[in-house]
């Protein structure tokens, strides 16, 4: 070892190690020369008789050298030396195969250390193998999407599942998507925070210990338990500065006192597929939900964790637990209650929402770094090309086969270190915009850049230098150094043999960017489309807020219903107000809630059977502001929104699903939760609760019937709709100080935020599509400029000739064309192939679209084109007796 770093430090030192020897060898010289003076010899004889005792100095510099240092981190260095001189020489070049490498490496370096952080590293849990999300098996589970084959689970199975499973687990609940109004303390402002409800359990079974304070025990988890609260991280040191005495302390959540009992590490973020939720307080769940929602066993509500235990598989998990809910079922046959459960690991859970576009577009980083590396290999045969007289001559001196090509290999290396440097920088920036793009995606926190980060980049700058650096070498390996030697100039056809390398490189750098066109062409369109899509109301001037009573202040229903009658009224009467009413949940804004109906004129389906409609409670207001058609019928009167009279509004699509063919108006539907019977009094149009999902059966009834305590607020206005936001929220707090506005945004936001994941997408692979492309036709144009440089004899004298110029522009701009077409039908036979892969992210585009695929087609033409224009523009242009005299 000692010797290596002696040599390495040699490396950095040799001159002055060199005049050291030469020093010592002159001094010899001197002392040898006089004493052959002493026994008689001439001054002249004297020295030559010391030149001939001592030998060729520079041979004893080099013997020495060699017998002190090792040889080959001596030649690496010289190597490197020289290579660094010779791209110097050419810095056009190196600068543009330096940046090409770098988008490659830092565009795979930043979807690595997304993916990796995101879908591959284990939760942030104690044992994370053994941790299982357990749903029902939904009732279309065999052909319906994942959505369906894993519902949440009512309470009255999740509470029966606990309490048969036996040894098999430990089984853990949580209700995630619950929200709180965290009440003004000290001067601060009221907010709305994500919270969930909890079992004791959970923080044990997940194996996370609060950093402050204990997590919740039984006593906690109980109806008569005193209210207590464990907060997260972020929240603690938002709304708290970190106050290390807030455990202990109250704060008032839903204008009722909860008792801080624990903080939670950073680290930890619950990681469910069914909640794009932050939460922010956790609260035992028994001390919360209500008594007699225990005993419902068909309003799905709740995510089961299940930690095995040793032995125990999830299927025989699975297995048992379907075995307890086949049994549920047939106590309790009114629909909505679901056979059979299904579980998945909590990491797949996590990220099944996001695993398909992050591989897409993984997938699309590695086909730019394929271009970026068969384009480096391009410029390097290009290089070769030029160069290859130099290597024949220093061939011809002696120079070894295996130093030509380390020669060539160190200078690949140079221009992919270079490149992986530089890419780590634009990857450190891609990340840092990722994350901040994309807060909607679970595990987003997780992203960070590590070692295992640095040694895939490492990996990929060898993985670039070899392969660009080898292509390089292959394409030269044949020449006869006399051949090269013997020719008159580099003009004549000594690059057949190149250009035709550069040509295959060139057809899969096009084959490649046609995949990534069509693929980013299907997104952009399909996105498009998301864009489009009807709401089935107008989204223009239309603002909605989220306002949430605390039971602990409006207990009773009338409190709430005065409250909301209160403030719908003030709100119309704001300045710029032309409609306003309330509803449950906006269309755009989410699921929000169904119910199983059956209609009551019509024959009884069979038991367990029923139609499940999207429900909504809304006030007579609320068609007006957000501009929903009445078809049929009639709306709510003032006297059934506030006598709860059992009426309902449908959908046209309720109406075509329930009522074919008959007059919905004075039929009746029963609800399968509670067996109410409501009278059809209208049909409206039809709206989407989310922008990519299909329009779905919806029924509407008095909002005040319905008894919530939550609602959005929907305000239409002729003017600037975002001007109205804060007068609205002054007069909420005129009304009551503590309570939060929440969810402020138009309609037009609503739209943006559900189209945040397409978007996002489609940008990105559009960035790798026209990054590839620019890197073809910078291809093309080198090719095409290559095979200019290497005919320009031949063109000069085929113009001295009589040819017209006109010909010889047609002639080379199809010879540069050639590969391009090639490639372009490779690329589209290879995108029939691939495209498939991504159906699934595709909203109404099919696959095959003709259309992207003619306009791929008609792009990379125009684009080719284009770049061999230039080139075949020159050699049309070729002045014939300059071209003869340069032989």
């Amino acid at each position: 070892m000692s010797r290596v770093l002696d040599s390495w430090r040699k490396l950095f030192h040799r001159a002055h190690k060199d005049a050291e020897l030469s020093e010592e060898m002159n001094s010899f010289l001197a002392e040898e020369t006089a004493e052959n003076e002493a026994r008689g010899l001439s001054p002249d004889e004297a020295r030559r008789q010391a030149h001939l005792k001592l030998g060729s100095p520079r041979r004893v510099r080099e013997d020495v050298w060699q017998q002190n240092s090792f040889a080959f981190l001596d030649g690496l260095w010289r190597d490197v030396r020289y290579a660094v001189r010779t791209l110097s020489r050419s810095l056009g070049f190196t600068l543009m195969a330096v940046f090409v490498v770098a988008l490659g490496i830092g565009a795979n370096v930043a979807l690595f250390t997304v993916v990796r952080s995101v879908l591959i590293n284990p939760l942030p849990y104690r044992d994370p193998g053994k941790l299982y999300t357990i749903y029902q098996r939904g009732p279309k589970a065999a052909a319906s999407p994942d959505k369906e084959h894993f519902m949440p689970v009512d309470a009255g199975s999740a509470q029966e599942w606990r309490e048969n499973v036996g040894s098999a687990a430990d089984l853990a609940l949580i209700c995630p998507w619950r929200q709180y109004n965290v009440s003004g303390q000290s001067g601060q402002m009221p907010e709305q925070v994500d919270a969930a409800w909890v079992s004791a359990n959970f923080f044990p079974t997940l194996g996370v210990q609060p950093i402050l304070g204990r997590p919740f025990t039984e006593s906690d988890d109980s109806p008569s338990a005193n209210a207590t609260v464990i907060l997260s991280n972020g929240f603690w040191k938002r709304r708290y500065a970190s106050d290390p005495g807030i455990i202990g302390r109250q704060i008032i959540l839903d204008a009722r006192p909860y008792t801080v009992v624990g903080v939670l590490p950073a680290s930890f973020v619950y990681a469910g597929s069914l909640t794009g939720n932050t939460n922010q307080v956790w609260v035992p769940v028994m001390h919360e939900i209500p008594q007699e929602l225990l005993h419902i066993y068909n309003d799905h509500e709740f995510v089961v964790i299940a930690r095995l235990h040793q032995g125990v598989t999830l299927n025989a998990l699975l297995d048992q637990l379907g075995a307890l809910q086949a049994q549920i079922k047939i106590r309790h046959p009114q629909g909505g209650v679901h056979e059979g459960a299904s579980g998945r690991s909590m990491l797949d859970d996590s990220v099944q929402d996001y695993r398909k576009s992050l591989y897409v577009l993984l997938g699309a980083t590695c086909c730019v770094l394929l271009i970026a590396c068969l384009n480096v290999a391009s410029l390097l045969v290009a290089r070769q090309a030029a160069r290859e007289r130099e290597h024949a001559i220093r061939a011809a001196l002696g120079g070894s086969a295996l130093r030509l090509l380390r020669e060539r290999l160190t200078e690949s290396l140079m221009i992919s270190l270079s490149g992986g440097i530089l890419g780590l920088g634009l990857a450190w920036l891609a990340v840092a915009w990722f994350t901040g793009a994309r807060q909607d995606m679970n595990r987003i926190e997780a992203v960070h850049i590590d070692g295992m980060v640095f040694a895939l980049a490492a990996g990929l700058i060898l993985l670039c230098a070899l392969f660009s650096g080898l292509v390089s070498a292959w394409s030269g390996r044949s020449r006869a150094i006399m051949g090269v030697l013997q020719q008159a100039s580099r003009s004549q056809n000594s690059g057949g043999a190149k250009a035709g390398l550069r040509r295959i490189l060139l057809v899969l750098e096009v084959g490649l960017t046609v995949v990534l066109l069509t693929g980013a062409g299907l997104l952009l369109k399909s996105y498009q489309h998301l864009l489009k899509v009807d709401l089935g109301v107008p989204i223009a001037n239309t603002l909605t807020l989220g306002i949430s009573l605390p039971d602990g202040r409006y207990k009773a229903a009338l409190q709430q219903v005065q409250f909301f009658e209160q403030l719908i009224e003030r709100v119309r009467s704001v300045p710029g107000v032309s409609a306003a009413g309330l509803v449950t949940a906006a269309p755009g804004q989410g699921w929000g809630a169904d119910r199983m109906m059956s209609v009551v004129e019509h024959p009884p389906l069979a038991k367990g059977e029923g139609y499940d409609i999207m429900a909504r409670g809304a006030d007579p207001g609320y068609f007006a502001a957000i501009g929903l058609p009445l078809i049929r019928g009639r709306l709510f009167t003032a006297d059934e929104r506030l006598t709860r009279d059992h009426v309902v509004l449908i959908s046209e699509r309720t109406a075509k699903l329930l009522f074919p063919g008959e007059d919905p108006i004075g039929r009746h539907l029963r609800s399968e939760l509670g067996g109410d019977i409501y009278e059809v009094v209208g049909v409206v149009g039809d709206t989407r609760y989310e922008v990519s999902i299909p329009m779905q059966a919806t029924l509407y009834w008095p909002i005040y019937g319905n008894e919530s305590s939550a609602a959005t607020i929907v305000v239409k206005s002729s003017t600037d709709v975002n001007t109205l936001a804060m007068p609205i929220q002054r007069l909420v707090a005129s009304m009551d100080p503590d309570l939060p506005v929440a969810n402020v945004m138009t309609l037009q936001e609503t739209i943006a935020r559900s189209t945040v994941a397409s978007q996002f997408s489609s940008v990105l692979i559009v960035a790798f599509a026209l990054i590839a492309l620019l890197l073809s036709a910078a291809g093309l144009y080198g090719v095409l400029a290559y095979l200019v440089t290497q005919r320009t004899s031949e063109i000069g004298i085929r113009i001295a000739l009589g040819a017209q110029r006109e010909k010889v522009l047609r002639q080379m701009l199809l010879d540069g064309l050639r590969p391009a077409l090639l490639g372009l039908a490779l690329g589209l036979a290879g995108s029939v192939a691939v495209v498939r892969q991504i159906q699934s992210m595709l909203y109404e585009t099919e696959p095959l679209d003709p259309a992207v695929f003619a306009v791929v087609a008609v792009t990379l033409l125009l684009v080719a084109g284009f770049a061999c224009l230039i080139p075949a523009w020159r050699a049309s242009r070729l002045d014939p007796m300059r071209a003869l005299r340069s032989e």
